[in-house]
């Protein structure tokens, strides 16, 4: 009993510990719709769906999940009967079906230990730590499992039945391989096995708390305080609030206590790093040591603040440096722990790395944000220590100064038009001239308006719009920058500028409906701008209204087009807003184009490089994310890649060019495509200004 009280005033004290560290951070900011939250706790932590992404990881964790749940109720009979020598647990006629269930559990989970020593240390997934941490849970598990199987089949010998029984087939079967010893041995051995037993899972108890486990406590609360935001949403800083001093997260403190949850609920899986484009083209980047880093900093810097020790029993991890602060006193550690979060702790290189596709939090299983967290601390170094990227500082004076990434004058904006000579895309002012109305704003973005392949897009576009006789406008010279670029950059203050001027532009002229060939300004249109004021506005992507209007026969695909395609999804058209199928259902419309999928597609498809602000910096470490992505798309032998975001096509033309295979397959904007089935010629045959 004092054992048992022993270790749950352990297990109480670690968790109540880190409760007190997550509320160092500021408070969090929640919705409390009950019924998003019930739906995401039986999705994600009683239905497994993210961890089912990885077949072979979820099953197993499948059956530790349930196992562990259900043969808890074993363990409470075990334990029995130690305590009342010769009973079991008062069920009647169901405890010999009680029985059997539990020994099939028990069974289960000792293949899954098995299946994930393998998988682990013998097969060596990647993404799967090795050291003597990651490998005590099996061992807890195991012995666990084991020592209740001998406990049971030393009692059988001592009650005397031990004959094999359907009902125990694992300790009946021991029963009979250790009869010989007799029942006095068995008698002792049944003890033994017993403590055992009971050790390692009261050891286990205590360990949770403070290891990579702690996800059993802090996954479910973290699934159940996700975010009911739209996916990716970024915080807004209130800039008019004057006791602000700092912009930004520069202390593990001035995070909000929903994201310091996050650090404690990490698996330690590495399902984020695996599918991280930084990780995999040699960045300094890894989403998961990032979240670790983070929380090894929380638990140090709780320590020192608030004088608990994070390890306990206590005596056992004097050496340990959490401990060592937490008995200084939190006056004398909290000032003498002098570690910087960011520099210290997490590098700029690792904070400039990041393209924002949000691969790493569609991976994983307990719903950690990673994005907000870098985005956070870039903001601190944008806007409070004034540091910025080189690259990403000149695209931001840029835009400052004229409303663009290049600098390009702000006069200019319209002049995409010129490049053809076919389309009829007029602005908001000429069609007041004309006194003709409009259905739809066609915000073109930066990229479509002053880059000279984008602009084909733009114009490609306009033509198909005219042929299905949609009324459509553009703001022209009056359009700004969407914002997008410096928001993930970090310049919030700029974003918040480019945002407000927009909106009012918008509402100046009525606009009920944008359509844009922009997945950045798409989403931050459709899911942040709302916040700053626009209100009852349909946002469309262009590949939308194209669908659209290829379903109502406003546009025919009629020209064969006998061509293989790859698809690339854009991160922002994909993974933040789920669409995924309109660009699809256009290409499988088009008379004579097969579409093939490359093998990272749909919300597993890799960044093409250009997010988070990256398309206007040099990439200095290990390969460029473009040619990597446009790597995988060379695998499936298309002679087309497919794209729907004028920055991915970019990405992917250069990959292309580095392949040196830009003669042979070509890189298109859906819009490019349908527009050579619709009316039968391609882009260069397209009379020119």
């Amino acid at each position: 009993m004092l054992v048992t009280v022993y270790a749950v005033f352990l297990f109480a004290k670690l968790v109540t510990t880190r409760i007190g560290f997550i509320k160092l951070g500021q408070e969090a900011k929640f919705i409390l719709t009950s019924k998003e939250r019930r739906d995401a706790v039986l999705t994600n932590v009683f239905g497994q769906k993210k961890l089912l992404k990885d077949k072979k990881s979820g099953i197993i964790h499948v059956i530790f999940f349930y196992g562990f749940l259900i043969v808890q109720f074993s363990a409470i009979d075990v334990i029995w009967k130690g305590l009342n020598p010769g009973s079991h647990l008062p069920l009647g006629p169901l405890y010999p079906w009680f029985t059997l269930s539990q020994e099939l559990v028990v069974v289960m989970i000792l293949f899954g230990v098995v299946w994930a020593f393998y998988r682990r240390y013998i097969e060596k997934i990647v993404r799967l730590k090795r050291n003597w941490k990651a490998g005590l849970v099996l061992i807890f598990l195991s012995g666990v499992m084991v020592f209740k199987l001998m406990t049971k089949g030393m009692d059988q010998i001592v009650q005397g039945y031990a004959s094999w029984s359907v009902f125990e087939p694992a300790s009946s079967a021991i029963a009979q391989g250790m009869a010989f010893v007799g029942p006095d041995v068995a008698t002792a051995l049944f003890y033994v096995f017993w403590w055992l037993h009971l050790l390692f899972l009261l050891s286990f108890l205590v360990y949770v708390p403070q290891s990579k486990h702690a996800h059993l406590i802090a996954g479910p609360a973290n699934v159940w305080l996700g975010p009911t935001k739209p996916t990716g949403k970024l915080e807004s800083i209130d800039f008019e609030d004057e006791s602000k001093e700092v912009f930004g997260k520069g202390k593990i403190e001035d995070f909000d206590q929903k994201q310091l949850l996050d650090l404690y609920a990490c698996v330690e899986c590495g399902r984020c790093t695996n599918m991280c484009p930084a990780t995999g083209s040699g960045k300094m980047l890894s989403p998961m040591d990032l979240l670790l880093k983070m929380r090894d900093h929380l638990t140090e810097k709780g320590a020192a603040v608030t004088s608990q020790s994070p390890w306990l029993p206590a005596y056992a991890f004097s050496g340990a440096t959490a401990n060592q602060l937490a008995a200084k006193g939190s006056e004398e550690a909290a000032a003498s722990y002098d570690v910087n979060l960011i520099g210290d702790v997490i590098t700029e290189e690792e904070l400039w790395a990041c393209t924002t596709c949000r691969n790493c939090e569609d991976q994983c299983p307990v719903m950690n944000e990673h994005v907000d967290k870098i985005i956070d601390m870039r903001r601190y170094l944008v806007l409070t220590e004034g540091k910025m990227n080189p690259d990403a500082q000149r695209a931001m004076t840029n835009i400052e100064r004229q409303g663009n990434p290049w600098g390009i004058n702000r006069k200019e904006r319209e002049n995409w038009r010129d490049s053809r000579e076919d389309i009829d895309a007029p602005t908001v002012k000429e069609m007041k001239k004309r006194d003709e109305e409009f259905e739809y704003l066609f915000f073109v973005g930066s990229m479509g308006s002053y880059d000279k392949r984008s602009q084909k897009i733009a114009a490609s576009f306009a033509k198909l719009m005219n042929e299905a006789d949609v009324k459509f406008a553009i703001l022209g010279n009056k359009e700004k920058n969407s914002g997008d670029t410096p928001r993930r950059i970090g310049n919030e203050f700029l974003f918040q500028e480019l945002a407000t001027a927009n909106i009012a532009e918008f509402q100046k002229n009525d606009v009920k409906k944008i359509v844009t060939i922009d997945p950045h300004a798409y989403n931050v249109f459709k899911n942040e701008y709302g916040e700053f004021g626009l209100e009852d506005v349909e946002v469309y992507h262009h590949t939308e209204l194209l669908m659209d209007l290829v379903k109502d026969g406003r546009l025919k695909p009629s020209h064969e087009l006998n061509e293989t395609i790859t698809y690339h999804d854009s991160c922002y058209l994909g993974r933040y807003n789920g669409v995924y199928d309109p660009p699809r259902e256009i290409l499988r419309a088009i008379p004579g184009l097969k579409v093939v999928e490359m093998d990272r597609n749909r919300e597993d498809g890799m960044c093409c490089g250009a997010g988070g602000g990256m398309m206007w910096m040099e990439e200095e470490a290990g390969q460029r994310v473009n040619v990597s992505r446009t790597e995988q798309a060379l695998a499936v032998d298309p002679t087309m890649i497919g794209s729907a975001c004028p920055y991915c096509l970019t990405m992917l033309s250069d990959g292309t060019k580095d392949k040196e295979v830009e003669e042979s397959v070509e890189t298109l904007d859906i819009v490019e495509i349908l527009e050579r089935s619709v009316i039968g010629v391609k882009q260069n045959e397209t009379v020119s200004a």
